[in-house]
This record gives C-alpha cells, sequence and structure tokens, in this order.
C-alpha cells in the first residue's frame, strides 16, 4: 500500500502564525507537525509516500523531509496548485497512485494510543473497497459524522450536521482501493467547489464497499486547525513523552525498530542533533528496548 500525505492549504484560521509558514511546518512540542501524519504512515507500514503541498511550501517539505532514504522511506512530492477539496490529492497523485491501495492522512492530524499500530497495520493489507474510522467526541457537528442503522451497520455520512446522527466523526485518515483514482474524477464540485471526501466515502457505501472503525477510548486524535487544539496536541505530547521517557512520532526510532535503518544509520542522524532528541536517540540505540508500540 501507498501512502498520501496531504499538506496543503492556507492554514487561515491560525492566521498570523501560518502567514509565513506552513500549518503542518509548525511545531507541536519537539517535532513538525508533519513528522505525526508522516511517522503514522510509518506504523502502518506504508514506505512509499507522496507529500502533496502548495507551490510555496513543497520545497520547504523537500528541505525538511528530503528522500526519505535517511529513514529507509521512499518520499516523492506534488504540488496542488489550489485547494479544491481533500478527494483532489488522488486527481494530483494519481501516477503515483496508479492503481494501487492507498492510504491518505492529512497534515494537520495526530493519532496516538495503545494498539493503534496494529489496527493500522491490519487496515493497510486491504485490496478492496475502502475504510474509514470514526472516533467520538463532544461536538461531532464540526466534522463528517457516521451514521448507523438500528443493526449498528453504517449507513450514511453526514458532513456538519446541525444534529448528529451520532458521536463519531470522521478523523483524517482514510484507506482506499485501486480505484480510487478513477471515483475521485467522476465526483462533482460540491457548492463550495470541492472535490468532497464525503462524497467519495459515499461513491464506496453505495456499493457496499466502504467499512467503519471505531477507535476505542484508548487513542488520541487531535486535528490541530485551531490554537485551541494546536496547544492542546503540544500539551499532551510533552507531558506524556517526560513521563514516560519516550519520544512519540520519531521518525529515526520508527525506522529503526521496523527494519529499515540499522544501529550506525541513526547514531550518524543522532549526532546531528546537540540536544535531547540526539541523545535520545542514542539511548533507543544503546537500550535495545521495544518501547515504540
Amino acid at each position: 500500500m501507498r501512502g498520501i500525505l496531504l499538506a496543503g492549504g492556507s492554514g487561515t484560521r491560525l492566521y498570523p502564525l501560518t502567514r509565513a509558514v506552513s500549518k503542518q511546518l509548525m511545531p507541536v512540542y519537539d517535532k513538525p507537525m508533519v513528522y505525526y501524519p508522516l511517522t503514522t504512515l510509518m506504523l502502518a507500514g506504508i514506505r512509499e509516500i507522496l507529500v502533496i503541498s502548495t507551490p510555496d511550501d513543497t520545497p520547504l517539505f523537500q528541505r525538511l523531509l528530503g528522500d526519505g532514504s535517511q529513514w529507509g522511506l521512499t518520499l516523492s512530492y506534488a504540488v496542488q496548485a489550489r485547494p479544491e477539496g481533500l478527494a483532489q490529492a488522488f486527481i494530483v497523485g494519481s501516477k503515483f497512485v496508479r492503481e494501487e491501495p492507498v492510504c491518505l492522512i492529512l497534515g494537520d492530524n495526530i493519532f496516538y494510543g495503545h494498539g493503534l499500530p496494529d489496527v493500522l497495520r491490519e487496515t493497510a493489507t486491504m485490496t478492496s473497497g475502502a475504510r474509514i474510522f470514526g472516533y467520538g467526541i463532544r461536538d461531532p457537528e464540526r466534522y463528517g459524522v457516521l451514521a448507523f442503522d438500528a443493526s449498528g451497520h453504517l449507513s450514511d455520512i453526514v458532513e456538519k450536521p446541525a444534529n448528529p446522527p451520532s458521536r463519531y466523526a470522521v478523523p483524517g485518515i482514510y484507506f482506499y482501493d485501486g480505484t480510487v483514482v478513477d471515483r475521485a474524477r467522476s465526483l462533482t464540485p460540491s457548492a463550495r467547489g470541492e472535490l468532497e471526501i464525503t462524497d467519495l466515502n459515499r461513491l464506496y457505501l453505495r456499493e457496499g464497499l466502504l467499512g467503519a472503525t471505531k477507535l476505542g477510548r484508548g487513542v488520541a486524535w487531535f486535528d490541530t486547525g485551531t490554537y485551541e487544539s494546536l496547544l492542546e496536541a503540544a500539551i499532551f505530547m510533552e507531558v506524556l513523552e517526560k513521563r514516560q521517557g519516550i519520544k512519540v512520532a520519531c521518525p529515526e526510532e520508527i525506522a529503526f525498530r521496523l527494519g529499515y535503518i540499522g544501529r550506525e544509520e541513526v547514531l550518524r542522524m543522532a549526532s546531528s542533533y546537540k540536544n535531547d532528541y540526539g541523545r535520545y536517540l542514542c539511548e533507543v540505540v544503546e537500550s535495545g528496548e521495544d518501547q515504540w508500540k
């Protein structure tokens, strides 16, 4: 399975913070925001990843992430000239996707939780249909919301409903089969002129090809598009990392634990960090303990 990391948009909800820098390059505690969705894809076992961003920001992502080889990945880049809907990512990335299964993750979505890597890896083995997730929150009316029938089966997805049919919002990670590009091309722009991801999901749903997995109470999800959520995510990561002595969304560690890179590669990268991040990478190599899951 391939991965698309969508890091476009203008981030207007975070102005003036994002007037000069992409939202996905903003710090979330001790790492750039983009590290979090990138490592989520890594935990799903995905190593070929396309980063889509704006004409101005794409060179900055290339400077930060490179070609991914330092982490045992293959990263490529594509430009989204105008933000015309999440589903547009599959059209922009059509040559990358070809007709292979693909996971789309939004660059401002952060996931963390025990057992989450297992869920992601299992989902990444799918070869037909599509699968999305549901996350229980207090204010689902801000998102696409899952609706279920009397038997508990997924019956609809309602975009930003005034009266949500459930408390399960759809977070920004989606898994699709190799037909997704053609399906995205068949979409009609919405009233706001965008190719909506909800409309794409409904195409699969109408054919009985869409599944939904409810994420449990032990999983944290942050949509870091506001000042408040950006701060909340940073505080969560600070408390977690200091309390447990680990680092979340550390691509060097994950690549090492998964066997993508070896001891010498980690130590070489650690030597370029004259701070706690570098010291942590040395500890990862020296301890040999499997604490990253």
